[in-house]
């Protein structure tokens, strides 16, 4: 089960449900996948609803990869995820809030 304190986000691939996390190590994947850009230019693209399919695609992968997965980033762009691509957006998301909030500040987020 997810743990939303610990800033994790469920997300379903492929039929299984796996618990998404940045880990540092999964944060320093994410930074090298979006290349020079910063973290904090993804949180503002999210914010301001300016996000690109690519920017989800990373951030589920890190998730996924912090959660444990072992899967490559083939295996994610040819997996069914639950709900679509809205799903996984707001997955990534969540994963981004949950990950740079502090955990008094939070409030309810749905989950």
């Amino acid at each position: 089960m997810a743990n939303p304190h610990a800033g994790e986000v469920a997300l379903m691939l492929d039929g299984r449900r796996h618990v998404l996390k940045l880990t540092l190590g999964a944060l320093a994947e994410l930074e090298a996948a979006l290349g020079a850009e910063t973290l904090v230019d993804l949180i503002a693209r999210f914010e301001d609803g300016r996000f690109a399919t690519r920017d989800v695609l990373a951030l589920v992968l890190a998730g996924l990869r912090g959660g444990g997965w072992q899967g490559s980033p083939a295996d994610l762009a040819g997996a069914e995820i639950g709900g679509g691509p809205v799903a996984a957006a707001q997955a990534a998301a969540q994963l981004l809030a949950r990950s740079f909030t502090v955990p008094e500040a939070r409030q309810n987020d749905g989950i």
